[in-house]
C-alpha cells in the first residue's frame, strides 16, 4: 500500500520590515565609486552622475567612465564649462547619447538657476533636463536623506517578489511604487534606497536568486509559492522591424577619415558619424551609391557583409562603402577629414566603431 506523504504547507509570509534590509546593507553593501558608504551622504553631483551613467547600463560598464569623468571635470560648474562636443567624445560608448547632451544641458541650468547646487525638492529636481521620477528621488534619497523611494528595474524585481504582484509591467509600475514607499524607515532613507538597489543586483537577480542569504526570505509571499523567478510579469515585448542604410568610409592618403555631425536632434544626436544614408525598411542597397558623399575622383566599392547593430527600438543592418582618396581631396560641406589615429577620441557611437572596424580591421 502506497502512502501519498503531502508537503508541508508553507507558512504566511512575514511582514518585511526595512530594519532587517538595512542591517544587511550595513553588512554587505557594495563598495562603489560614486557611493559614500552606509550611514553617510554622497555629494549631489556624484549621484546624479551615476544615476544618468547607469541608466541601462551596467554598473561594470559605467565604473572607467564615471572615474573618468569626475577627473576630467570633478565639479558642476567644470562640466557646465566644458565643450559639449567634448562632453560627447568622453561619452561615447556607453550608449543612449540623449543621457549624453541631458547631462551637460544639466549642468548648465544647475549652475545657472540654482548657484551650482542640485536642489533638494523632488518637483524641482524633475524639472531639470534628462530628469525624470527615478533619478529625482535617487538624487532626493541619496544625497539628501529625504523620504524617496527611487524604483529602477532592480528594485522592480525585489518588490513585485516580495508582494507576488500579478499585474504585468508597465501597467504594474505604481502599485509597485506605492508598495515600496509603504516600506520606508522613518530614517536613513539614502541607506534603505541603496540598500534596495544592492539586494535586486546581488541576491534577488533575475535568474537563480539566492533566497536564503535574502534579509527578506521569510517575508517574501512569492518565495513562499516557490515561483519567485517568473516576478516581475512583464507584457513580451515587440521586436522592432528591420531597417537598413548604408555607411560610406573615404580614407585619405595622409591616414585621415571623412566624418561629419549627425543632427542635433533624433537618435544619436550630436554625435559623429561616416557619411550615410537614411535608415530604413525598404532601403535598396542596389541603390545606395547616390547617397555617397561627393569627393572629387572618388571610386566606392562595397565590402563583402553588412554591418549588424541593435537599438532599443530596431535593428539595423548597414552596407559598407569605401573609396581611398588622394591627399588633396577636400572634405565636403559639413563634414572634415579626422586623422584615423584620432578617431577612437570622436564622439563615434558603437555602430559608427563597428563600420570603421569593418573596414580598418585590427590596424
Amino acid at each position: 500500500m502506497t502512502v501519498a506523504v503531502r508537503s508541508p504547507p508553507r507558512k504566511k509570509p512575514l511582514r518585511p520590515e526595512a530594519a532587517d534590509v538595512l542591517a544587511w546593507y550595513d553588512r554587505h553593501a557594495r563598495i562603489l565609486p560614486w557611493r559614500a558608504g552606509p550611514g553617510r551622504r554622497t555629494d549631489a553631483y556624484r549621484v546624479w552622475l551615476s544615476e544618468i551613467m547607469l541608466q541601462q547600463t551596467t554598473v561594470k560598464a559605467v565604473a572607467p567612465y564615471y572615474a573618468r569623468f569626475l577627473a576630467k571635470w570633478p565639479t558642476i560648474e567644470a562640466l557646465a564649462s566644458a565643450d559639449r562636443e567634448e562632453v560627447l567624445r568622453a561619452w561615447a560608448g556607453l550608449g543612449y547619447y540623449a543621457r549624453a547632451r541631458n547631462l551637460h544641458g544639466c549642468a548648465k541650468v544647475v549652475v545657472e538657476r540654482h548657484n551650482a547646487k542640485f536642489p533638494e525638492d523632488i518637483e524641482a529636481l524633475r524639472a531639470l533636463p534628462g530628469i525624470g521620477d527615478y533619478t529625482a528621488a535617487a538624487i532626493a534619497a541619496i544625497a539628501f536623506d529625504h523620504p524617496a523611494v527611487p524604483v529602477d528595474g532592480n528594485i522592480e524585481r525585489v518588490i513585485t517578489r516580495l508582494f507576488a504582484v500579478e499585474e504585468e509591467l508597465p501597467a504594474a509600475k505604481p502599485a509597485i511604487k506605492r508598495l515600496a514607499a509603504s516600506l520606508l524607515p522613518a530614517k536613513r532613507s539614502g541607506d534603505f534606497a541603496q540598500a534596495m538597489m544592492d539586494l535586486g543586483a546581488t541576491i534577488c537577480s533575475p535568474k537563480r536568486p539566492t533566497c536564503a542569504l535574502c534579509p527578506w526570505d521569510r517575508a517574501c509571499a512569492a518565495n513562499a509559492r516557490g515561483d519567485q523567478e517568473t516576478f516581475p510579469h512583464k507584457v513580451p515585448k515587440r521586436e522592432g522591424k528591420l531597417r537598413r542604410g548604408a555607411a560610406f568610409v573615404a580614407l585619405r592618403d595622409d591616414a585621415s577619415v571623412l566624418l561629419r555631425r549627425r543632427p542635433e536632434n533624433g537618435l544619436l544626436g550630436g554625435m559623429s558619424e561616416v557619411p550615410g544614408s537614411e535608415w530604413t525598411h525598404d532601403f535598396n542597397f542596389d541603390r545606395a551609391l547616390r547617397f555617397a558623399p561627393p569627393i572629387a575622383r572618388a571610386k566606392w566599392q562595397r565590402i563583402p557583409g553588412v554591418v549588424r547593430h541593435v537599438f532599443t527600438h530596431f535593428p539595423l543592418e548597414l552596407a559598407v562603402f569605401v573609396t581611398r582618396v588622394p591627399r588633396a581631396a577636400k572634405a565636403p560641406k559639413d563634414a572634415r577629414w579626422v586623422r584615423i589615429a584620432d578617431a577612437p577620441r570622436e564622439a563615434l557611437p558603437n555602430v559608427m566603431l563597428k563600420v570603421l572596424a569593418h573596414v580598418l580591421g585590427d590596424r
